[in-house]
């Protein structure tokens, strides 16, 4: 199987693309700055790297062959959490790269549906599922969208696999992961997935580490029954600790 990444550089990218390699998997990169990546990623034999100044500069033709042969796609794109990176442009990169992406996709007429995997957030919920939050978490959320580009961009992206995409594309087939607010641990450790929420975004959130992320979108990628489970969906991912405490209240 192989496996495209997009965002590989990242903090939670980096702990994917190790974690597909580690399973035996072959993982081909788009990066911007390779020395990014460790000395041990680099000289994996089963890592492809692409070197490009932009990916958003990316044509579609090039696209089409940086995708073809590919099994899946996983987007961990994200703005740098920088006053630049958060309120600069581009504004839309990850709705962007996702359109760019899934129209190569298309372009290459696969055989059976490509698997899409995209990196998202509780702050945005499914309109599928009827998420409701209150008056008071409406509010903020709102103010975020209008203030924050970050924000628009991640619920755009997601709106355009929910409705563009949609839930029976011959040709592709998504899942868009909701992590709480993210930290950083060295090992894996026990978490659960959800349909939706069980915790306010805003005012009650709860904690998922990367590599968590990293280990539930590499599983979601190589347990076909695990795909069939979450595919069209956006579950949320929370270390378990979290779900305890919000059990005891």
């Amino acid at each position: 199987m192989t496996i495209l990444v997009v965002g590989a550089t990242g903090a939670t990218g980096k702990l994917v693309v190790k974690q597909l390699l580690d399973c035996g998997e072959k993982v081909r990169v788009i990066v911007r700055f390779p020395d990014k990546l460790s000395e041990t990623i680099l000289s994996h034999p089963n890592i492809s790297v692409i070197s490009v100044g932009n990916v958003l500069h990316i044509n579609k033709h090039k696209m089409r062959e940086y995708v073809k042969d590919c099994d899946a796609v996983i987007s961990c794109l994200g703005h740098n959490l920088t006053l630049r990176g958060i309120f600069g442009p581009p504004f839309t990169l990850v709705t962007d790269v996702t359109k760019l992406i899934c129209h190569a996709i298309k372009e290459n007429k696969p055989e059976r549906p490509i698997k899409y995997i995209l990196m998202n957030t509780t702050g945005n919920r499914n309109k599928n599922h009827r998420e409701t939050v209150s008056l008071a978490e409406k509010c903020v959320l709102g103010m975020i969208r209008l203030l924050v580009p970050p924000q628009r961009d991640n619920e755009k992206a997601a709106e355009y696999l929910r409705v563009e995409i949609g839930q029976d594309n011959p040709e592709i087939e998504w899942i868009a992961v909701r992590p709480d607010s993210l930290l950083n641990l060295d090992e894996v450790t026990k978490y659960s997935i959800f349909p939706s929420p069980i915790r306010s975004a805003i005012f009650n959130p709860g904690k998922t580490s990367r590599i968590n992320v990293a280990h539930f979108m590499s599983e979601l990628i190589i347990n076909e029954e695990l795909w069939e489970e979450w595919k069209g969906q956006m579950p949320v991912i929370y270390n378990d600790d979290s779900v305890v405490e919000e059990g005891n209240k």
